[in-house]
């Protein structure tokens, strides 16, 4: 099987997966991160056969900045990408060990750095384990050193200034997918001492929305029904959370259903509620 496998949507099912597991230019990346709440001593101890560990918070962020899991560098991704032995001609499918919360992140950073032929596995590990398909202890896949090129598209990534910009220009939205209850400042934020609030031209969406009970991303007419009371199709959106990672759980829904000007703002909550006294 030499012809090169290409992606054609930024989600694919398990038993794509399945059927496509031992294609020469698939690569498999677990991109699973604690989550901020809960408990996460029991982290599982397989994984996906082949699959090679994404660290989003050592190797795939910016570790010397204030704020976690920050945007990297371009040579930074690349490098750590090679490492993992990934190649210009892969084809990269990502997953997490929760489901749907970290994986999008890996994939949006993906496309922040000019590479689309990935997709994120709809359900992650626990909707692969209960298909009964083969996992395999942890272990080190990574293989020999890839030759990657990151090329950096800035439009994906939206920092401090572009976000005060935001909050100011009703033709733009914020779109928050932190909970309900954390958007109302009904509840605390994890982060100790953060203050809690949302910002100014700000609506929220919280990522679990988008999720069905089986734990797959919910159908496109589902998603085109929360997405369009509160954005147009055309609308520039910025999506945020509390360290920019569920927001990009709203970028993957949006993106299945045709919305095209997205960004995702990197600092999040975390950065604004450190760096701003005021909200809406």
């Amino acid at each position: 099987m030499n012809s090169e496998l290409i992606i054609s949507s930024p989600i694919v099912s398990v038993e794509w997966l399945q059927k496509h597991l031992s294609h020469p230019n698939v690569i498999i990346l677990n991109a699973t991160i604690p989550k901020v709440t809960g408990n996460d001593t029991d982290l599982n101890k397989n994984q996906i056969p082949s699959a090679r560990f994404f660290d989003l918070k050592k190797k795939f962020s910016d570790v010397s900045a204030p704020f976690p899991t920050t945007f990297p560098t371009e040579i930074q991704f690349e490098n750590e990408a090679q490492a993992l032995g990934i190649n210009k001609n892969s084809a990269i499918v990502v997953y997490d060990e929760k489901g749907i919360y970290s994986s999008p992140r890996a994939w949006w950073l993906f496309k922040a750095f000019g590479f689309n032929n990935v997709a994120v596995l709809n359900g992650g590990f626990p909707v692969w384990e209960k298909a009964n398909y083969k996992t395999e202890i942890k272990q080190d896949n990574n293989g020999k050193k890839g030759n990657f090129k990151a090329s950096l598209q800035p439009k994906y990534m939206k920092f401090f200034n572009d976000v005060i910009n935001a909050s100011q220009n009703r033709n733009q939205l914020i779109l928050d997918a932190r909970s309900e209850a954390r958007f109302k400042s009904l509840e605390a934020e994890p982060r100790v001492g953060l203050r809690s609030g949302n910002m100014p031209n700000s609506e929220n969406l919280p990522f679990e929305n988008l999720i069905n009970n089986q734990g797959l991303l919910k159908s496109e007419a589902e998603l085109k029904k929360l997405f369009l009371p509160l954005a147009k199709t055309n609308q520039d959106i910025i999506f945020s959370c509390g360290s920019g990672i569920t927001a990009c759980v709203l970028a993957l829904g949006a993106e299945l259903v045709g919305y095209k000007n997205l960004s995702v703002y990197d600092g999040s909550w975390t950065e604004w509620g450190s760096l701003t006294t005021d909200s809406n």
